[in-house]
């Protein structure tokens, strides 16, 4: 029997893929690291955003929420789409747009052309980044070379976040803050050059898009963000402030009735009929919200009041990675054996005093005294729990639902992160606002010439009286970051009852999710 050419070249082309595993890999790492990465790449910047483009400090809060909101909120549609249309065609399209986000946000001339870029690089990520981790099941067989794949993509995902705070540093203060954008282009040009080539197109599956869900979902939360900030900026009796919050009533209780009527749920709500599940999904709601929340400001403290370059911040965020690294490490090797409730108490609780010893730092603060302790103690509190939540949160669901439980634990902690820091932001305003109030005639009475002109012009104290205000209100905005930490540590003492007999059959389910 004669094989048609075309059948031929097909096979042909199918066997070269599979004879390139490595190559492929890589190409699919690199993608997950570009998207980690671009969430602290951009932190160490903020301050050189901040004076090139003329944010002021709260509104400096869109450059992070902007990419968190449609990254979260669409993250579980872009792993239907990669399903329903095809994986590797729905990472190119991710890569794509991710791309040409990230080159427009490095030629941002306004905020808002920044912050237009940023939501789009989220939209981008939200299809790559699921849709990376499936193609690897696609790619490699099931057996030692998927697990080591899986291992891989896990190590970038952890390491990603240390990568770019020392990235963004050195490009940010070598080149300019544009290139920590910049950087992008390149790297998602080449993956969109070596996909076709070295990763082969996955099958298609029936399924529909609950595009009314994602919607009302990131509509609503972006509404519910922006009457916080709105807040911060303005009072609580603002009439866009009230506006937004009341748009955000709507559409997230259009959101919750859509979710029950569809026929595929981007967010299944039986998932939070299991009181362990609903539990762990408000703890990671919480501690992500304190933790967005800790590295903005600390950044914003470290370079703006320390005096900090760019790279030295980056090399001081490290211990911190490394304490994450250290607690997840700690509790992913005796987690069989003590069971997650320990691991969730420790972890809170370390977590809260790491705040509450945050909520002490001023302008005399030093790195070592005010910074790095409540820092450390903060990130191996919060690497108890990110191994922990994730087991707990695919504990007890079907093989086939482990993927959308995990999905949903990763978009809670996107959406969590980008509430909390508006939280955070509101009490950061009006802290601010006051202190201001005390320090202006202070600078009036002792101010240069020079700074009294500067100040009728930009509206903004300069040191030392400047410092006072903005340590006044990142201290100040500590506080209820600490509360949702509590809140996350009274979850876990009152609300989770998983044992650790319930994890003994998550070793076949639980990798990809973890990754």
């Amino acid at each position: 029997m004669t094989t048609s050419p075309l059948l031929r070249d097909q096979k042909q082309e199918a066997t070269r893929r599979e004879g390139r595993p490595g190559i492929a890999l890589a190409v699919i790492v690199a993608c997950q690291l570009m998207v980690v990465l671009d969430s602290t790449i951009v932190n160490i910047a903020l301050p050189h955003i901040q004076g090139a483009l003329r944010f002021s400090t709260t509104d400096l809060t869109w450059v992070i929420s902007a990419y968190t909101l449609t990254f979260g909120g669409l993250l579980l549609l872009g792993g239907r789409a990669g399903d329903i249309l095809g994986r590797r065609r729905v990472f190119m399209t991710g890569i794509l747009l991710f791309t040409l986000a990230s080159l427009l946000g490095g030629l941002a001339q306004e905020p808002w052309q920044l912050l237009t870029a940023r939501a789009l690089q989220g939209v981008g990520g939200a299809i790559a980044s699921p849709t990376a981790l499936a193609l690897i099941t696609t790619t490699f067989p099931e057996g030692p070379a998927r697990n080591r794949a899986f291992g891989i993509f896990a190590a970038v995902s952890a390491g990603g976040g240390a990568i770019g705070l020392l990235a963004g540093g050195m490009l940010t203060e070598w080149l300019d803050w544009r290139w920590v954008l910049f950087v992008n282009v390149p790297i998602g040009a080449l993956i969109v050059v070596l996909t076709p080539k070295f990763i082969s197109e996955s099958p298609r599956h029936p399924g529909r898009f609950d595009i009314a869900g994602a919607l009302t979902s990131t509509l609503g939360m972006a509404s519910l963000v922006y009457g916080f900030i709105r807040v911060s900026e303005e009072n609580w009796r603002d009439s866009l402030a009230l506006g937004s919050f009341a748009a955000a009533v709507v559409l997230l209780t259009a959101f919750v009735f859509v979710e029950r009527r569809a026929v595929e749920p981007i967010t299944p709500l039986r998932m939070f009929a299991d009181r362990n599940r609903s539990g762990t999904y408000v703890i990671m709601l919480s501690l992500a919200a304190a933790m967005f929340g800790m590295f903005f400001y600390i950044v914003l403290f470290v370079q703006n009041v320390l005096g900090y370059t760019p790279i030295s911040a980056g090399v001081a965020f490290l211990p911190v990675t490394v304490a994450i690294v250290a607690g997840a490490g700690l509790s992913q090797r005796f987690l069989p054996v003590l069971g997650p409730k320990p691991f969730m108490l420790t972890g809170a609780t370390l977590v809260v005093i790491g705040l509450v010893w945050l909520t002490f730092i001023s302008p005399d603060s030093s790195y070592v005294t005010g910074v790095l302790g409540p820092m450390v103690t903060f990130g191996f509190g919060m690497g108890l729990n990110f191994v922990t939540l994730t087991l707990t949160a695919v504990s007890g669901v079907a093989p086939h639902e482990a993927g959308a439980a995990s999905g949903l634990l990763n978009t809670t902690q996107q959406v969590g992160g980008s509430l909390g820091l508006s939280i955070l932001t509101t009490v950061f305003g009006t802290a601010s606002r006051s202190e201001a109030d005390r320090q202006i005639p202070k600078f009036l009475a002792n101010g240069t010439a020079e700074q009294k002109a500067e100040f009728a012009r930009t509206r903004q104290l300069p040191a030392p009286w400047g410092h006072e205000v903005l340590a006044h209100g990142i201290s100040t905005a500590f506080v209820p970051a600490t509360v949702m930490a509590v809140l996350a540590l009274a979850t876990a003492a009152l609300v989770i009852r998983v044992r650790k007999s319930d994890l003994a059959a998550l070793s076949g389910t639980a990798g990809p999710a973890a990754g």
